[in-house]
């Protein structure tokens, strides 16, 4: 694997609310990869994560890492307290694992074992290895899964237990009750089925007023009255331009000047960020952030090519893919109630005209399908630029307050 058909892709690691804890970071495999080629993809890895250190306030990220990288000097690059690299259990069965495990935590790193067992667990003889330890990640399959499970909460320090191969709903709501700390799960992309629609609220009626009258380019004043109606609705425009996805240097004090400050554009990107968490019922703070995730990661592809206000519309094309998942409604529905470009429709309900393929793209880094370079190729994007932007798009979802 070479840095020219690298392409990244991630993991949520969910809790038992669907709260997101983190990622695993990946590049999508191809079938001709070999241990050399894993080996150099992961000092790949660390050395484009290094280079975006420190711009994510919240979140870990987690890498299946071996021993040989973990003396690679892109490592220092990394954020310690946000990085947990994931060890094989046999990796730190010789004479220098304990050394190796000690040094990782004393330089802030988090540190997780795969392929455990019970054996290994219960010896004696690794309780000073294990000390260094915080999670062990064992798969869902594993037929000591539950025993195993069991004797990590036990412990004292208890290690935190993540159940990876996690393939749908069920298993998840099986982990859950069994009290595992987390669950390495692209579930977001095979949702609940939803056994009514849901009628929207008055909330969401609201929201869509604002988005009707940001469309039409209506007085700011206007706006302002609207938004000073509801408390709330205040607060969280306050909140949203005010966190440190937006990096303004001075404090924004009242819903006029927010509006001032974010224009129409961005204050209809809000609009729609807003409208997806009225879905109280139903809602997953993990679906949310994959939705702004992949309306980021779209808007910013297509801002190499594209001219500002379509990249904008990317950003909605995005966010609304995930929108009938989020409100419980049928997206037609939702847009029926909206005057959107007819592309933006297009790229929804057909998947076909010029957005469609840069939202498939954003789609394919999603999952280790191995297509994400088909897309890319596709669109003349080079998958550094493609990485770059995948990075960006997560470091602003976790950075912005909605």
């Amino acid at each position: 694997m070479t840095s020219e058909n690298s392409y990244l892709c991630r993991a949520p690691l969910l809790d038992s609310q669907q709260r997101l804890i983190g990622y695993t970071l990946a590049f999508q495999k191809s079938e001709a990869d070999s241990d050399i080629a894993d080996e150099a993809a992961l000092r790949q890895l660390i050395s484009l994560l290094a280079g975006r250190a420190g711009e994510t306030r919240s979140g870990l990220f987690f890498l299946k890492a071996s021993p040989v990288a973990l003396f690679a000097k892109e490592l220092a690059g990394l954020s310690a307290h946000a990085t947990v690299l994931i060890l094989k259990q046999n990796d730190l069965l010789h004479a220098d694992g304990l050394a190796l495990a000690a040094s990782l935590r004393e330089r802030g790193f988090g540190l997780a074992l795969s392929d455990v067992d019970l054996d290994f667990l219960g010896s004696k003889k690794n309780e000073s290895l294990l000390y260094h330890v915080n999670y062990v990640v064992v798969a869902f399959e594993h037929p000591q899964r539950a025993a195993i499970s069991y004797f990590a909460r036990q412990r004292q320090p208890a290690l935190g237990v993540v159940v990876d191969n996690v393939s749908g709903w069920e298993e998840f709501d099986a982990c859950v009750s069994a009290g595992v700390s987390g669950v390495f799960a692209n579930l977001c992309l095979a949702p609940r089925e939803i056994k009514q629609t849901v009628k929207l609220g008055p909330q969401a009626l609201q929201i869509l007023q604002l988005m009707h009258m940001v469309q039409g380019n209506a007085d700011i004043r206007h706006l302002e009255k609207v938004l000073k109606s509801d408390v709330t609705l205040s607060y969280k425009l306050l909140r949203y331009i005010n966190s440190a996805g937006f990096g303004l240097e001075v404090e924004i004090e009242s819903p006029r000047h927010a509006v001032a400050m974010l224009g129409y554009a961005p204050m209809f990107r809000w609009l729609l960020m807003l409208l997806a968490r009225t879905h109280t019922t139903g809602f997953s703070p993990a679906l949310m952030q994959a939705a702004m995730i992949r309306g980021r990661f779209a808007e910013l592809l297509g801002q190499g090519f594209l001219t500002r206000r379509e990249a904008e519309n990317l950003f909605v094309v995005g966010m609304f893919s995930f929108l009938d998942r989020l409100l419980g409604s049928p997206i037609k529905e939702v847009l029926d109630q909206l005057v959107l470009p007819e592309a933006v429709a297009q790229a929804l309900l057909e998947r076909k005209g010029v957005y469609a393929p840069v939202l498939a793209l954003a789609e394919a880094c999603e999952g280790d399908d191995r297509c994400a370079a088909d897309f890319a190729q596709a669109l003349s994007l080079k998958a550094e630029h493609v990485n770059q932007a995948h990075l960006s798009a997560l470091a602003w979802a976790q950075n912005i307050k909605i």
